[in-house]
């Protein structure tokens, strides 16, 4: 192909339109991929072209330039051995973090040309696939080689960084490191002594099938920088094929539309530690078809999961097509599902990802009116898309492009919010939203100076009701906490409403930063939680969960002042009550200001 006949990747609107829905099948998905192929190979060959600047970066390895030439050759012979490779997540994610170690000059956490070197492994897993005779030099990290898309050669650990040797001939490959040498199986899905192969995790309902890697492996599976290996057992790989099957069947009954398309989203799984009462997950741009997840035996949390990052996946795929929005790092947002300001970047993928979550609690809500979780979920993650969307949509910071596609998503959500949710679940589901958000307002916003000090003359004075009436609310938020952040009471919300209705008594008490207050609200005695909270902020009064707790617990009780200002104006009543502590003379409760500044507040 000459290049008079290259021609630039373009996703027509009509894909782009219906991948903002959360629609749009296979067909969109694979036009994303094929250009993430293009980017990657770009990526690739700037990176060789840059090595050939300096005879030195290669360190002890060959150039960079002989592995090229080894995967043209595989290219003639089967390019089905170098697509798959260029396909493999983890080459974008090495592609971009080296083409920044050469942009800033830096090393990375090896030396520069173990990074480098990654390219002669890349292409030796292309050679093996392909079944190729060969020969070349790897770079060894911590006693590892790694052959992408296929496993790891593990020799005893010896110098931190090194060179092997490999070789193949007659479909026998031999990799060599000083005096130890390792043969790979004929079978590379079996493991031996020196070799682990990557997992496959392959789960099938009715007619749909998910074969994804479940990889603990590759170097470059991490989101921001290289990572040594972390091999499951034999037990804990079971047990992830155990809850990605239940969550599998889940996806093709309640959301077919993604099981569709999922698994060519989707190829590899980063399996990471489990996290008590939570399933975080995460992925990047970089490694599209991959996600970090955390272990949860939980398939309905593991389907919401995979939800969330498959909606990542495709608008970081659209987002390396056209920019939605300008470059505008400043962390500016409130988003309900961070406790830190976010970006207008982040806030548009947290839109997006929470939007197909919500769209699988909605199924699944639907399909079993008694899953008072699932109805739950579902009201507190349509509330926070609604919201930030609102926030958002009409922001100078968004492209054209960005408005069309939230434009989509708010079309697509809008008839959620008229869905019925049953009571309790819904009310669960404000409790939660309110905390949150009051929660971030303490931490993160900070009053106007010249408010606070009148309201402090304004107490002095005795004044029932200060000027000014009207306050200034404080719009820009400071990425710097003022205080800690816990989840536990929506993790106690959630053990509440769970399908185990023991769960919440027996590990309730085991939630981390639960307090007695806590538990006394979630399990209705407010009374107690009234007085829990009280006692907590009289020994720390700049306690925010404290502070924030009490002001949920003043509204379970009933609507009034104090609980009005502590949930919608708490940074306020803490500056001024912080104030008030400072002048020598015994303090009113933090309750007393609050019921004062929320007579004229709202």
């Amino acid at each position: 192909m000459t290049s008079d006949e290259l021609v630039p990747h373009r996703l027509p609107w009509a894909d782009f339109d219906a991948i903002a829905r959360g629609g749009g099948g296979p067909g969109p998905v694979r036009r994303l991929r094929a250009a993430e192929r293009s980017r990657r190979l770009l990526l690739l060959r700037g990176i060789i072209d840059q090595a050939a600047k300096s005879a030195d970066v290669s360190g002890p390895l060959p150039s960079p330039e002989s592995a090229w030439e080894l995967l043209a050759g595989i290219q003639q012979r089967a390019p089905a051995a170098v697509e798959t490779i260029l396909a493999h997540p983890y080459t974008g994610t090495w592609a971009g973090y080296t083409t920044r170690l050469i942009s800033q000059d830096i090393s990375g956490v090896c030396p520069f040309w173990v990074h480098l070197g990654h390219v002669h492994c890349l292409a030796a897993a292309a050679a093996v696939r392909a079944g190729v005779s060969f020969e070349a030099e790897l770079p060894v990290w911590r006693g590892n080689v790694s052959l992408p898309t296929l496993g790891m050669v593990r020799f005893r650990a010896g110098d931190a960084h090194g060179v092997a040797q490999v070789s193949a001939q007659d479909g026998r490959i031999v990799v060599r490191h000083r005096q130890a040498e390792v043969r790979l199986p004929g079978e590379l899905s079996t493991e031996t002594a020196g070799w682990q192969p990557i997992r496959r995790v392959t789960s099938r309902h009715e007619e749909r099938e998910l074969s994804i890697r479940l990889d603990d492996l590759d170097p470059y599976r991490g989101l921001y920088e290289p990572i040594p290996p972390r091999r499951l057992t034999a037990l804990e790989v079971e047990s992830w094929r155990t809850v990605v099957d239940d969550a599998w069947r889940l996806l093709t009954v309640h959301l077919p539309g993604v099981a569709e398309v999922l698994p060519w989203s989707l190829e590899s799984l980063v399996p990471a530690p489990a996290v008590a009462f939570r399933l975080p997950s995460a992925s990047t741009g970089e490694a599209f078809g991959s996600a970090v997840v955390a272990y949860s035996d939980d398939p309905e949390q593991l389907a919401a999961a995979l939800v969330h990052e498959f909606h990542h996946i495709r608008l970081g795929g659209v987002q390396h097509l056209t920019a939605l929005h300008v470059d505008d790092p400043r962390e500016r947002w409130y988003v309900p599902w961070r406790d830190d300001p976010r970006p207008i970047g982040g806030v548009l993928h947290g839109i997006y990802a929470f939007f197909g979550v919500t769209a699988f609690w909605r199924a699944l809500a639907a399909a079993e009116p008694g899953n008072d979780l699932a109805s739950f979920e579902f009201a507190l993650w349509r509330a926070a898309v609604r919201r930030t969307l609102a926030a958002v949509r009409e922001d100078d910071s968004l492209t054209p492009a960005g408005h069309r596609f939230l434009g989509g998503v708010a079309a697509e959500s809008a008839a959620w919010h008229e869905e019925p949710v049953a009571a309790a679940p819904g009310l669960w589901a404000t409790t939660a939203a309110a905390d949150h958000y009051a929660t971030w307002r303490l931490r993160h916003l900070r009053p106007d100076t010249g408010t606070v000090a009148a309201l402090v003359q304004a107490w002095h004075r005795g004044d029932a009701w200060p000027e000014p009436r009207e306050l200034r609310e404080p719009h820009t938020p400071t990425p710097i906490p003022d205080g800690g952040w816990t989840d536990a009471r929506t993790d106690l919300i959630r053990l509440r409403l769970g399908r185990d209705r023991e769960a919440f008594l027996a590990q309730g008490p085991t939630v981390p930063d639960v307090t007695a207050a806590d538990l006394a609200l979630v399990s209705g005695r407010i009374e107690a939680a009234v007085d829990g909270y009280r006692s907590l902020l009289a020994a720390d009064p700049d306690n925010p969960a404290a502070f924030v707790g009490l002001g949920l617990a003043l509204t379970a009780r009933g609507t009034g002042p104090a609980a009005r200002a502590l949930l919608h104006r708490p940074e306020l009543v803490r500056a001024v009550h912080r104030e008030l502590r400072t002048n020598g003379d015994p303090p009113p409760t933090i309750e007393t200001v609050a019921g004062w500044i929320g007579r004229f507040t709202h």
